[in-house]
């Protein structure tokens, strides 16, 4: 935040000066991890509504995720996403296809507007998160039941040995921590599971899962280890490929999810004659989330190309932990 009332996207206008082009709508949306998120499927909106105009939309998802000194402040990163969206992109979001959990949760908060450090109530976090995850899957997949009882269900042959869940290619997540990346992902194996406990690859699953109350299933360990265990191989092909940004990067809120995007498209060779699903779920705390999917259908490789991202990892400098300190206490300093 530059400012309690001036957005920074008033800011950013400054990039438009010399092109004298004052005619850009929109301002910031703000929930913790979730706001580009909002300002995504707001421009897409405004793509599909009669307001618009013919031209791109342009979201920044950015943030600032610094914590205090203490256990938690490796996980902090840096990052920022800008993302063009208009017609005709090699890129396209499923038409309908979301779900979307917002509650009311103090699980991460920032309070005082003095300081850029967070509140953070951190298993109540894992919890929010965990319980929007499930909550998104089970919107996303009934919305999908519904277009497809409009739209009809193609005809064919259907591989039994597969889950729901290997109806996407890959799936993104907002990554706080890319350990919970791999409990999310096999927590979406669990609800397949719950929905089909007959199914052939949930045969070594322990009987007494399947009767386990919802509520000590959110922070159950033989649970959260029976399915990251069984989505180990899926998630290594479709998931990891998606964190490297992540990894080498840490938790950049508001960026993180579509650094995975980035991540995806930098690390997994795409071809127009093949298009890819990637599921995305956004989490922001407080809290907002939702679940959607997009295909890769058209040439990414100019996208690839200006991204460079092994050339922008490569370009970082590597310094002592105690700069990092200093730098941190220095701006914690401006703040007050």
């Amino acid at each position: 935040m530059l400012d309690k009332s001036k957005s920074v996207k008033s800011v950013l206008m400054q990039l438009f000066a010399p092109s004298g082009n004052t005619n850009i709508e929109g301002v910031d949306t703000v929930n913790a991890c979730y706001g580009g998120t909002n300002a995504l499927l707001n421009s897409i909106n405004w793509v599909e509504s009669s307001g618009w105009d013919g031209r791109d939309a342009i979201v920044v998802a950015g943030d600032i995720a610094l914590y205090k000194k203490g256990n938690a402040r490796p996980t902090g990163g840096a990052g920022c996403v800008a993302m063009l969206v208009g017609p005709n992109a090699p890129i396209v979001f499923e038409p309908g296809l979301r779900g979307t959990y917002i509650t009311h949760a103090y699980d991460f908060y920032k309070p005082d507007l003095t300081s850029e450090y967070p509140y953070v109530d951190g298993h109540y976090s894992i919890r929010c998160y965990t319980e929007a995850v499930d909550a998104c899957y089970k919107a996303y997949n009934a919305r999908e039941k519904v277009l497809k009882g409009q739209n009809g269900d193609s005809n064919g042959i259907v591989d039994k040995s597969k889950t729901p869940l290997d109806r996407f290619d890959h799936i993104l997540f907002h990554a706080p921590t890319c350990k919970l990346v791999a409990k999310s992902y096999g927590r979406l194996l669990y609800n397949d599971y719950l929905d089909n406990p007959e199914h052939p690859a949930f045969a070594e699953v322990a009987p007494e899962v399947r009767s386990l109350d919802y509520e000590k299933s959110v922070t159950d360990k033989t649970v959260e280890k029976t399915f990251m265990a069984l989505s180990k191989k899926r998630f290594n092909e479709c998931i990891a490929p998606s964190i490297e940004v992540a990894t080498q990067c840490g938790n950049m809120y508001c960026a993180s999810v579509y650094g995975g995007l980035v991540s995806l498209l930098s690390k997994v060779p795409f071809d127009p004659a093949q298009p890819k699903r990637v599921g995305v779920f956004s989490y922001g705390s407080g809290l907002a989330s939702s679940m959607f999917s997009v295909k890769v259908v058209g040439d990414v490789s100019n996208i690839v190309k200006q991204l460079d991202l092994q050339k922008r990892l490569d370009a970082r400098r590597v310094v002592d932990p105690q700069v990092y300190d200093d730098v941190s206490a220095y701006l914690h300093s401006c703040w007050k």
